[in-house]
């Protein structure tokens, strides 16, 4: 195989304060409640966004069996993480928002509605791509957007699903849009506008003008958990009347907020050939401490993962699995490497990662 391969958004990363907390507020909101893996060690290879100094800390990556991606829920076990110190904005600097799917938009916002630990930013409206959506902030401040998407990947009689892609804010959107379109694979625009918007006057600053671009990619995605992690799409925003603020300045990479968008991908050489090609080097390879195997011990997980920036600062993941757990009870694991890897698993061997769901009040 001499290209690359990008299955789909693999996990948005989540700095929080209270594991704990976080997760369980997570299951009972969004459902994300299947365990795919779950580490409590030092990050020793992040040394360039933790101050040059190695940090233990304490991880989780979560799924909502309907579909979708996860959350990597992550907070700092000896230090204490930092808030932003300052209140985000619409189109600053960073991942202003996480989409999450759902197949009834309406349904969706009245159950959410009801809840008393949900905060509803403005009411239902119309995205740029003339489907409903609302906004909601949780309890540690994050901003997530509830977007149309009918795909069901296991049903499991909720109305939503899990992430399926993030609304990121650029300086400089042309500048920005090669990235995501040639080395990303969102090559097709839904929505390039330039206004105001109905859909985020409820949001901090959203009264003001801004150039939105919503991307997605025209052929499905291939790969071994593309059929679980869907279609996915990425707005990129830009403000127009304000200088926005860069939301990890002078933080860490962990602490409170959206971290990363993670892509699992097959064949990082040929990932890292076109990064490069394109302006966009590794900042962090974990095969700069592989073994003979080149893989990367995640607790119940391995694989090789690398980062890129974009020219904004935001990090963007990559992980190429090798190993994960399947029905962990019984000792069953995926091993990825000698698998076709443009070829997506059978539903039924995806489907039985719901044998590791966890039940919040168990947390």
């Amino acid at each position: 195989m001499n290209e690359y391969i990008i299955s789909g958004i693999q996990q948005v990363g989540i700095g929080v304060e209270d594991f704990r907390t976080a997760w369980k507020y997570y299951i009972n909101v969004f459902g994300m409640d299947v365990k795919i893996l779950e580490d409590d060690a030092i990050a020793e290879i992040m040394l360039p966004y933790t101050g040059n100094k190695s940090h233990k800390r304490h991880a989780s990556i979560a799924i909502n069996m309907q579909g979708g991606s996860g959350f990597e829920i992550w907070q700092y076990s000896e230090r204490t993480p930092q808030k932003i110190g300052f209140q985000l904005q619409v189109a600053d600097l960073g991942i202003c928002a996480v989409k999450i799917k759902s197949r009834n938009v309406q349904q969706t916002f009245a159950e959410l509605s009801a809840r008393k630990d949900v905060r509803i930013l403005g009411g239902l409206s119309k995205y740029i791509d003339g489907t409903e959506t609302f906004y909601l902030q949780d309890p540690f401040d994050n901003i997530f957007q509830i977007v149309h998407d009918p795909s069901i990947f296991r049903e499991e009689h909720r109305s939503s699903g899990g992430p399926v892609g993030a609304i990121v804010g650029v300086t400089d959107i042309d500048r920005t849009l090669p990235l995501y379109q040639e080395i990303l694979g969102y090559d097709q625009i839904l929505s390039d506008t330039t206004g105001t918007f109905e859909d985020l006057a409820g949001l901090p600053s959203g009264n003001q003008r801004f150039r939105r671009v919503l991307l997605t990619h025209s052929k499905p995605r291939q790969g071994s958990f593309s059929h679980l992690f869907g279609q996915s799409s990425i707005e990129i925003i830009q403000a127009l009347e304000r200088k926005p603020c860069k939301i990890y300045q002078g933080r860490f990479w962990g602490d409170p907020g959206f971290i990363q968008i993670c892509f699992d991908v097959r064949n990082m050489e040929s990932l890292k050939k076109k990064c490069e090609s394109m302006g966009y080097p590794f900042t962090v390879d974990s095969s700069v401490k592989h073994n003979e195997a080149n893989t990367f011990d995640m607790g119940e997980a391995s694989g090789h993962f690398t980062y890129i920036e974009d020219r904004d600062g935001t990090l963007i993941e990559f992980v190429e699995t090798h190993k994960i757990p399947l029905v962990k009870k019984l000792g069953l694991y995926l091993n990825l490497r000698n698998m076709n890897p443009e070829k997506p698993l059978k539903d039924w061997i995806l489907k039985a990662l719901r044998f590791g769901r966890v039940k919040a009040y168990d947390l």
